[in-house]
């Protein structure tokens, strides 16, 4: 991943067996980019992110997971996150890497690269930790972080049909089906891109 790359390049630079400490990765990840900076903590890989949801579990908070492409944020996402945070204390968000989202669309999208759509989403006051995962499902970071609540659109008509439900419903946890803005998703905003149509 693009952090690890990061931390990479930071321990390159010094002497001997040092450690890398965040505020060091922050620095590095801003490259003169302060505003890419102050979200770079919150892009987890999949162990951190369990991590933080255990602490988080520890001292009596409520995990909610989610998971999609996120492919060009619009009104719809930004209400759909604010309402999924709502079910808990703290808002994991699984994205799709860009692999992962050829694989589901097909060729040419995403439209932008993941590590855009990671920093578009950590930006977002609703959220406190994204994730990318290279799998067709979100399912094995489910199955690691565990969140007490599992949230997807009510374009979902049942919560079985929600990958990861029973993983959540077998130790207590439960599914949320949340209601969509009308009209507002990507397709909609690149078709009427296609048409020579503004945003």
């Amino acid at each position: 991943t693009w952090a690890a790359n990061l931390a990479a390049g930071v321990k390159v630079s010094k002497f001997g067996a040092a450690a890398v400490t965040g505020e060091e990765m922050l620095e590095a990840a801003a490259g003169g980019d302060r505003a890419e900076a102050q979200t770079a903590h919150k892009i987890m890989t999949a162990g951190e992110a369990a991590a933080l949801a255990e602490r988080l579990r520890r001292r009596g908070r409520h995990i909610v997971f989610t998971n999609g492409c996120f492919d060009i944020l619009h009104v719809g996402h930004v209400r759909y996150l604010q309402a999924s945070r709502q079910f808990g204390d703290a808002l994991i968000v699984g994205i799709n890497t860009d692999a992962s989202v050829r694989k589901l669309k097909g060729e040419g999208r995403p439209i932008n690269a993941e590590r855009d759509r990671a920093q578009i989403l950590a930006a977002q006051a609703c959220v406190d930790a994204v994730v990318l995962f290279d799998e067709d499902t979100p399912l094995e970071l489910i199955r690691r972080i565990r969140p007490d609540v599992l949230t997807k659109g009510k374009d979902y008509r049942t919560k079985k049909s929600v990958v990861g439900w029973e993983t959540v419903e077998s130790y207590g946890g439960r599914v949320e089906l949340v209601d969509l803005v009308k009209g507002k998703s990507t397709t909609k905003l690149i078709e009427k891109l296609g048409k020579g149509g503004g945003i």
